[in-house]
């Protein structure tokens, strides 16, 4: 599988990660998940505190031990589970920040973190204390990169004109094209990756989309315009590719994507992303319908 930068780091992640988040909590089921993806050229995992209250972290790292030089670690910080673990709260402060990547670092089992990131964020953080974490725990050798989990255009430009980062992950697909208007073109001119969940919107975009419930829409769209798009895109792509796909090429069609994070369930959703990210490239020409039949998302509808 390819592999593109991340940023400036100096870190290549294979195009397809795998987000973890959906392995569970059966062990032995996520081992064969994540050795599936090995043996289909992932290098890149990502994982969460969040995810099963750091049990998710635990097993991904028991997962990767025998591979760990090989592979890219990335989890994230800043939702603070309460007592009673019922809830959470958000909290980006420099003194958490520097407390948590140590108890991420044990449940890991690792000496450092490839990616570190902030699992969210929003403009009224102390987005200058957060920086200095993360920077702090870059020289100290705990993290190699770090990143931040946002759509928020005005808090990734605090981000990357403050601080150092190499990575956005955002949602982004044929059907929420938001990232088009202003992150993916401000990120790739300040060499910054972008890293995408959601490619499938949600299991709308492939070839099971029939089975599933239009009738709400999705964001922009409403159900009638949804059931149209789909219909069109299978139409034109019907002889040549799957509709899953067509909806991974276009995420990699973009230059500033460096990795499409999917989640998976079993050994054999792996295989099917893993085989749509290492199908040919949508031509300039393919871009060019998808992009003239699918609406070009706007932020402001979604603030």
């Amino acid at each position: 599988m390819k592999k593109r930068q991340l940023g400036t780091s100096g870190i290549y992640v294979s195009e397809l990660g795998l987000g973890c988040m959906s392995l569970g909590t059966d062990e032995e089921k996520a081992q064969s998940i994540i050795e599936t993806a090995l043996n289909e050229g992932i290098n890149y995992f990502d994982t969460a505190d969040l995810y099963d209250y750091g049990v998710n972290e635990k097993i991904v790292g028991k997962a990767l031990k025998h591979v760990r030089e090989e592979v890219v670690i990335a989890t994230k910080v800043g939702n603070r589970w309460n007592e009673q673990k019922d809830g959470w709260s958000w909290d980006p402060s420099k003194a958490y920040i520097k407390e948590a990547v140590k108890n991420s670092l044990n449940r890991l089992g690792v000496e450092y973190i490839d990616l570190y990131q902030l699992h969210g964020g929003t403009i009224e953080d102390h987005i200058d204390e957060s920086i200095e974490a993360f920077e702090e725990l870059k020289a100290e050798g705990f993290i190699r990169a770090y990143g931040i989990s946002s759509i928020r255009p005005n808090v990734i430009r605090e981000y990357v004109s403050k601080g150092n980062i190499d990575s956005v992950m955002m949602q982004y697909s044929i059907l929420d094209r938001r990232p088009e208007e202003e992150a993916l073109p401000f990120l790739t001119k300040n060499h910054v990756s972008v890293l995408t969940r959601g490619p499938l919107a949600k299991g709308v975009l492939s070839d099971k989309w029939p089975e599933k419930a239009l009738d709400k829409g999705y964001l922009d769209y409403n159900g009638g315009e949804l059931k149209a798009l789909l219909l069109e895109l299978e139409d034109q792509f019907k002889s040549t590719r799957p509709l899953h796909e067509v909806a991974m090429q276009y995420n990699l069609a973009n230059e500033g994507v460096s990795s499409i994070i999917a989640g998976a369930s079993s050994s054999e959703q792996v295989k099917k992303n893993a085989a749509a990210v290492k199908a040919p490239s949508l031509s300039d020409e393919e871009v060019s319908f998808i992009q003239k039949v699918a609406k070009a998302s706007r932020y402001e509808a979604h603030r």
